[in-house]
């Protein structure tokens, strides 16, 4: 586990522009019921997630079609959420930081780790916005 002043920022980061943090895997089950689309992002400490992931889901937002709901779960910290939260994204294998989109409860875009790193935060917002016109 990191300790909580190490992820405070990261955590913010996300929640400060609307995500709601899951901590529990009651509250992914409860989060991923609600009808509509939903993102989920797998946050991270690691630096793809502060250069490129958080940036991309952030930038994604500003599309004027958006996800019904945003959330995040923390790997490494909230170990219970995020193993719920990967269940409902099989048949993809866990990375972090990580992408998905729902549509009622349906996953029907995926992001893994290999399409966040390395690739400019714009990049990652468009492959996010593409889904959002389709889905959302």
């Amino acid at each position: 586990m990191y300790p909580a002043e190490l992820v405070k920022p990261m955590r913010e980061d996300l929640t400060s522009v609307g995500f709601e943090e899951l901590q529990t895997p009651e509250a992914v089950d409860a989060a991923l019921a609600k009808e509509g689309t939903t993102l989920v992002v797998v946050n991270s400490v690691c630096g793809c997630a502060a250069a490129n992931a958080r940036p991309g889901a952030k930038i994604s937002l500003q599309n004027e079609k958006r996800p019904d709901h945003v959330v995040t779960v923390f790997a490494g910290v909230d170990k219970e959420a995020v193993a719920k939260a990967r269940e409902y994204m099989i048949p993809f294998p866990p990375s972090s930081p990580s992408m998905a989109l729902f549509k009622n409860g349906e996953l029907v875009h995926m992001l893994e780790r290999h399409h966040i790193e390395g690739r400019p935060a714009e990049l990652i917002a468009e492959n996010l916005v593409d889904a959002y016109n389709e889905y959302c």
